[in-house]
């Protein structure tokens, strides 16, 4: 789960990393109000950012400096509504202003290449860190970061010297660095980007700007977490699938995926894409993996969350029977169909393979659904799949 800058703003703060003052608004009056109260601390100059979870921001004229609360409600007035890279802002954030002497980079991500962390440092921080690390990747230091042993004082300082920093700075920098990791570790983080970290004309050392990256898998530790999410912008499937507990993700595609396994889900997909280029470029609609139970209602509840996207013009469902055998697989479809009715309205391709496959393959033989066929390959079932889309 990314989250919006205002919220990694307020998650900072509240591991004692050092931000500057800031606050949202969702119209021009809160803006207004937000400036009047925050702007005095920096000399009457705030800085109205627009939330949206995408880069770049500031080249988009999201991101502007006003002198007056009276310019903070135009401004945001102006940014409220924009599209940025396809995101519409809803809100902005208005921030304390800062005399900026000099900008840094910092990130600490997963990186899963080498099943480690991988901390990122750079002197030369801004909007054009990507350019900077495609055109001249010396100026950025990577260092690798022990899971085990996180970011201690020698690993910040390792940090701080392999990014460049003079002693004076290094010695101020390193301790927020410190900071971050716990802001990494604490709240079970992918990702912490701040970009600027900047030092001010005062010397002191502030994280401006900030992202980070919650991994869903560890939502069970952080009960707080789900009040982070943006309900307002997900996908109304995605959110019916996840009170489902179902691992559903939208796609643009007419053909519906339901598989058992996410390499095998994942494998489907790239066959449906390939076979539909025969059919007018025929795609996957959705990633659906059921896991290792396809009792009849799971399958249900899957096929209702497929069959509510109207894009779908078929469905297939590739299952490969492994612990859960394929004769409960072909009970769970028969179930399902049985379940949903009328509902049930376009072609249903099932391909099942593994444990117990005749059995199965005569279960929804013998059930003899009209809207069902039954492939005995991979690539068989997602070409009839694609053709019935296109169909």
């Amino acid at each position: 789960m990314d989250l919006f800058e205002y919220q990694a703003r307020d998650m900072f703060e509240k591991h004692g990393v050092p931000v500057l003052a800031g606050a949202t608004a969702t119209t021009p009056e809160e803006a207004r109000a937000a400036a009047e109260q925050i702007g005095p601390k920096s000399g009457g100059v705030t800085v109205v950012k627009a939330q949206v979870k995408t880069g770049g921001r500031g080249k988009a004229g999201g991101v502007k400096v006003a002198k007056s609360a009276e310019e903070a409600e135009q401004l945001a007035g102006q940014i409220l509504g924009m599209d940025i890279k396809g995101h519409t802002v809803g809100t902005v954030m208005i921030a304390q202003g800062a005399r900026i002497a000099e900008e840094y980079y910092f990130s600490i991500l997963l990186d899963r290449a080498n099943r480690s962390y991988l901390a990122m440092c750079s002197v030369e921080g801004g909007m054009d860190i990507e350019q900077l690390a495609e055109e001249r990747p010396e100026a950025l230091a990577k260092v690798a970061v022990d899971p085990n042993v996180g970011i201690d004082e020698a690993k910040a300082q390792e940090i701080v010297d392999a990014a460049g920093f003079d002693a004076e700075t290094a010695a101020k920098v390193a301790p927020v660095l410190q900071t971050l990791w716990t802001v990494y570790r604490d709240e079970d983080a992918t990702l912490v980007e701040v970009n600027p970290l900047v030092k001010t004309e005062d010397g002191e050392i502030i994280a401006l700007d900030g992202k980070v990256t919650l991994d869903g898998n560890a939502g069970f530790r952080h009960p707080d977490h789900e009040a982070l999410e943006d309900k307002g912008a997900a996908d109304p499937l995605e959110a019916a699938a996840k009170e489902k507990d179902l691992n559903y993700v939208k796609l643009d595609g007419s053909v519906g995926i339901i598989g058992n396994g996410a390499g095998l889900v994942m494998s489907t997909l790239d066959v449906v894409a390939y076979a539909g280029e025969e059919f007018g470029g025929q795609k996957p609609a959705n990633f659906l993996d059921i896991g290792g139970g396809a009792s009849a209602e799971v399958m249900a509840n899957g096929l209702h969350i497929i069959l509510s996207d109207p894009q779908v013009k078929s469905v297939f469902v590739n299952v490969f029977g492994g612990i859960t055998a394929c004769d409960a697989v072909a009970n769970g479809i028969v179930g399902a169909l049985d379940a949903l009715g009328d509902e049930e309205d376009r072609p249903l391709v099932v391909r099942l393979d593994g444990n117990n496959v005749e059995e199965g393959r005569r279960i929804l033989e013998e059930r003899s659904h009209p809207l069902v066929t039954i492939e005995p390959t991979m690539d068989g079932a997602a070409r009839r799949a694609a053709e019935l889309a296109a169909n």
